[in-house]
């Protein structure tokens, strides 16, 4: 089932974490790459869809956050994200051929690198 923004606000208005707002600017960084983005809470925290879940925070890293980047929650073959996405900031650390995570230290690292991260999100959306 689909969730609403409002669950989204529900889930951070709740949340206690060290770094809540680096996690809020992740959020609207996201949700203004492009229209066709949606949030919804998937696997207990926020995630962000177009045709499905791309993309999730995690909020358990050892310091800051992260931004997981996948492709749904089955693997699928033929991927070509890690060959096509342009990353000249280095901001993903591959995990698998389907996934790759983004670490941040803090709100000011989030805004540092605002632009490779939509930069990055727009080209990930066109593997979906």
């Amino acid at each position: 089932m689909a969730q609403t923004p409002s669950e989204v606000d529900a889930f951070f208005a709740l949340v206690q974490h060290p770094h809540v707002d680096a996690l809020q600017t992740v959020r609207r960084i996201i949700l203004k790459t492009d229209p066709a983005i949606a949030e919804g809470i998937k696997w207990k925290v926020p995630s962000f869809r177009t045709t499905e879940y791309f993309a999730t925070l995690h909020l358990r890293t050892k310091q800051g956050i992260g931004l997981i980047l996948h492709f749904g929650a089955k693997k699928k073959d033929g991927l070509t994200a890690r060959r096509d996405v342009a990353d000249p900031d280095g901001l993903l650390v591959w995990l698998a051929e389907d996934r790759a995570v983004i670490a941040f230290a803090d709100a000011a690292d989030v805004h540092a690198k605002r632009q490779a991260l939509t930069a990055v999100v727009g080209q990930w959306i066109q593997h979906l």
